[in-house]
């Protein structure tokens, strides 16, 4: 049975009373999608867990604002004093009135984009009230006094994702939107929002996975991830991507590109028009790229080293034999970036020499100012995720999916939640949220020491992590280094990678970029959307250096591409992949980059 629609401007009440029932209908299927793993016998204990956490952390907070009454006075009366003036101005608006806001939303926000958040008294009250509210609540965790770091950290966090879940814009009852278009359609937005909802819960195996994009227009190895090359190499851990030369000459080291494995390594050959991969390949690059294989419950013990020993240096023993060549240039993206630095960190106390040049691109090594990621990580979170993972031998892909959205909820959650399940529109083809869906997961060993030793216990900028019996020292590191930290970025803050710079010990070349950890470092030069700055190595403050730095417009590709010419500009003829000694073992993207977590 489909869901009834009316051009009628009034509603239909027929219409409306059946479209109810085809919408309760797709509402039950969805609380029975729901309720299967309970039925089943596997409650969801995580949820359970993080909201304990959730009243423990604000609890805290309370704790300091309302066990003195002159704190609490003060903090009553910061809210009451708001409200009474917004009643005030309300009343005068609803006797003709003009009255200036009392509560106005930044401009940038879209939620309260529709006219009748500023025409409609009762909505502008609602839109007033929860502005007030929230920024109140903003407020009492910013100024708690005697609130260690981490715990106004994760305060703030919490009340982010509170007031994303209750703005008024995210209910049909109080978005004047969502009211308009119900009674337009006779409620049929809302039978075809039930239908995504119940599909998405299903999809989620009885938890929401929000869809964000429109899945069937996107295809891995066809309009994504479709920069001609070959498999030369495969392991357990990894598929070794060589790709096709277009030029008739290249740089005579190769290049290998460590990506992250918290998300699959296409976000570097994203389509024809957004892929770094090609782009360097167009410049006369040998480029070879490792693809993470999205593990299960035999990866379980796959360590840091696993992934160095397994990862690193079985791409570079196939690079050797591929090209004859035994330097080459690496580059390293976020959590690949941290691994390469780990990496040349061991390579150098073994007196290691193959990785002549390293670039790293939003990646941290000291974890001190690390990003938002970091109110995640305690030691009671860490044993809680640690206790997730021991049965399966694996974080599962949507837990770490769901922990990127959360960092932007009035981005990545919220509008998909009122676009598809409200107002019943499927979202638009994107192909980065497409990339940003697929998610992986995680061996439990990996995902374990990375959080301890780099997020909680910041050991490798300490000089005390070890790895295969070795202590790591990033001073010993003297190769030059090309380090990219991006402006805007809440994952590897520029901070954060300013202040690991100092680590080591050859010269490093900083470049601050435009935009996030996504955007700003996907910036290709045909439509460059940021530009870059440089300013040398980092020395003094962050500010300071951003002070003196000098602009650019455009990509920071060609910079980039100029400064690895200087390492080393010596040309050979073009190469085959895998050359004479590595036969193909199928054409990239390869088969571990289309396992779906």
């Amino acid at each position: 049975m489909t869901a009834e629609r009316s051009t009628a401007p009034v509603a239909d009440v027929e219409a409306l009373s059946r479209n109810a029932g085809l919408m309760t209908e797709q509402f039950s299927r969805a609380l029975a999608a729901y309720a299967k793993p309970l039925e089943d016998g596997k409650p969801n204990t995580a949820l359970a867990e993080s909201v304990t956490e959730v009243v423990r952390t604000l609890g805290t907070v309370a704790e300091k604002w309302f066990t003195d009454p002159q704190k609490a006075m003060e903090a009553q009366s910061l809210i009451g004093g708001q409200f009474l003036a917004l009643w005030g101005s309300t009343l005068q608006r609803m006797q003709g009135e003009t009255v200036t806001p009392v509560a106005l939303p930044d401009p940038k926000d879209k939620r309260f984009a529709a006219p009748e958040w500023s025409s409609n008294p009762v909505f502008d009250f609602l839109k007033q009230g929860y502005l007030i509210t929230t920024r109140w609540a903003e407020i009492l965790v910013d100024e708690a006094e005697g609130l260690d770091d981490h715990t106004r950290a994760k305060a703030q966090f919490y009340v982010r994702q509170i007031s994303g879940a209750m703005s008024p814009s995210n209910f049909l009852a109080t978005n004047p939107e969502l009211i308009r278009e119900t009674f337009r359609e006779n409620g049929a937005n809302l039978v075809r929002g039930m239908k995504m909802l119940a599909e998405d819960v299903e999809a989620g195996g009885g938890e929401l996975r929000v869809r964000q994009t429109d899945q069937g227009q996107f295809k891995v190895g066809v309009n994504m991830a479709s920069t001609p090359g070959e498999v030369v190499f495969r392991n357990d851990l990894i598929e070794l991507i060589q790709y096709a030369p277009q030029t008739e000459t290249v740089l005579k080291r190769p290049l290998l590109i460590v990506p992250p494995w918290i998300n699959k390594y296409y976000i570097l050959d994203l389509n024809k028009d957004k892929s770094y991969i090609g782009w360097a390949v167009s410049q006369g690059l040998t480029v070879f790229v490792i693809s993470w294989v999205n593990p299960d419950a035999r990866h379980a013990t796959k360590d840091f080293e696993s992934y160095m020993r397994e990862g690193v240096f079985a791409a570079l023993e196939a690079i050797e034999r591929a090209t004859g060549e035994r330097e080459v240039s690496a580059v390293g993206y976020c959590v690949g970036g941290t691994l390469l630095a780990v990496t040349l960190a061991y390579m150098a106390a073994v007196g290691d020499d193959r990785i002549a040049s390293s670039t790293f691109l939003t990646t941290q090594v000291d974890f001190t100012h690390a990003g938002d990621l970091k109110v995640f990580v305690d030691e009671a979170q860490i044993r809680s995720i640690e206790s997730g993972m021991k049965d399966r031998g694996y974080l599962e892909g949507a837990k770490m999916a769901n922990a990127f959205n959360m960092l932007r909820p009035n981005d990545l959650i919220w509008p998909y939640v009122v676009n598809n399940y409200l107002k019943g529109k499927a979202p638009l083809p994107f192909d980065l949220l497409y990339w940003n869906s697929d998610a992986t997961r995680m061996p439990a060993a990996n995902h374990s020491f990375y959080l301890r030793n780099c997020y909680l216990d910041n050991k490798l900028s300490r000089g005390e992590m070890m790895l295969g019996n070795v202590r790591l020292d990033l001073g010993k590191v003297t190769i030059p280094v090309f380090n990219l930290a991006t402006r805007e970025d809440h994952i590897a803050p520029a901070l954060s990678v300013f202040e690991g710079c100092r680590a080591f010990g050859g010269p490093v070349d900083y470049v601050l970029a435009g935009s996030g950890h996504i955007a700003g470092v996907v910036n290709p030069p045909a439509k460059p959307k940021y530009g870059y700055w440089t300013g040398g190595p980092a020395h003094g403050t962050l500010q300071d250096w951003i002070s003196a730095a000098t602009e650019h417009t455009g990509s920071w590709w060609p910079r980039w591409f100029s400064w690895l010419e200087q390492q080393n500009g010596e040309r050979v003829p073009a190469r085959r992949p895998g050359g004479d000694a590595l036969p193909s073992l199928g054409p990239a993207p390869g088969t571990y980059v289309l396992e779906k977590a």
